[in-house]
């Protein structure tokens, strides 16, 4: 039990409200590699050691979805050397990482389009998948080749599509229905949005990630880089996220 907060549970024992799906966007691997006299996709490599962490830190707290951005639509212009090794990261993610995961009764999901990922990382991505599939703890959900204009614009089509085959009239078209259709219909429906959206490395946009989504979530900003970012990080997020009144849209 979380024994630090603000909200008073028992007489001497303060607890904090738990987000229950935490968003992040992990940047700064590459500066925190740059720092360090080391290539890139050090950085990338280390990231990966911060999100075990992260998620078993997050798991123990009582986050039920943990969204993490890891590959963007974007991040294909990055260099090709860079987006061979981010797209081999999933393999070796799966044997260095997954056993200790699903030990602690993480299931692991993924998001995006898979279109354009190599073979080699969707299977791996599909054995964590089915791996874990039983887990009743934490949901990891991998937002990889993401992009959220592509997810609405997909999402948009398909409720044309479906319309079109007169599955459903277009005036039963709601905000419900659309977010049936869109990557996160995958997650129970009351943990879709999240309530939390963490970002690393000091910058300050959502860069396309979950738009839909984040409607109301709250926003927090950090200087840390990925890498670094860790237990007690998570914990100094949660503690401001427990200083923000959510009126969504009330007084």
């Amino acid at each position: 039990m979380f024994t630090f907060g603000f909200r008073k549970k028992e007489k001497d024992e303060l607890v904090l409200d738990i987000p229950k799906h935490i968003a992040i966007i992990m940047d700064g691997n590459g500066r925190w590699a740059k720092k360090r006299m080391q290539p890139r996709i050090m950085g990338h490599k280390a990231g990966m050691d911060a999100l075990q962490k992260v998620t078993k830190a997050a798991s123990d707290m009582g986050v039920k979805v943990l969204t993490v951005y890891a590959f963007s639509t974007e991040n294909w212009s990055r260099p090709e050397k860079e987006v061979k090794f981010i797209m081999n990261l999933p393999v070796e993610f799966y044997d260095k990482y997954v056993p200790d995961l699903h030990a602690n009764n993480v299931r692991i999901q993924m998001i995006g389009d898979h279109d354009r990922l190599p073979e080699a990382t969707m299977t791996a991505l599909y054995r964590a998948e089915n791996k874990t599939k039983n887990n009743t703890g934490l949901i990891l959900n991998f937002a990889l080749n993401y992009g959220g204009r592509d997810e609405i614009t997909k999402a948009v089509r398909s409720i044309v599509q479906d319309t079109l085959d007169a599955k459903f009239n277009p005036g039963d078209i709601d905000e419900e229905l659309i977010a049936d259709y869109l990557y996160t219909g995958c997650l129970p429906d009351k943990l879709r949005d999240p309530d939390l959206v963490i970002r690393t490395s000091g910058e300050q946009r959502l860069s396309n990630f979950l738009p839909w989504q984040t409607a109301y979530s709250e926003l927090y900003f950090t200087d840390i880089a990925w890498p670094d970012f860790d237990e007690i990080a998570l914990r100094t997020a949660i503690e401001e996220y427990n200083r923000r009144h959510r009126r969504f849209g009330g007084i």
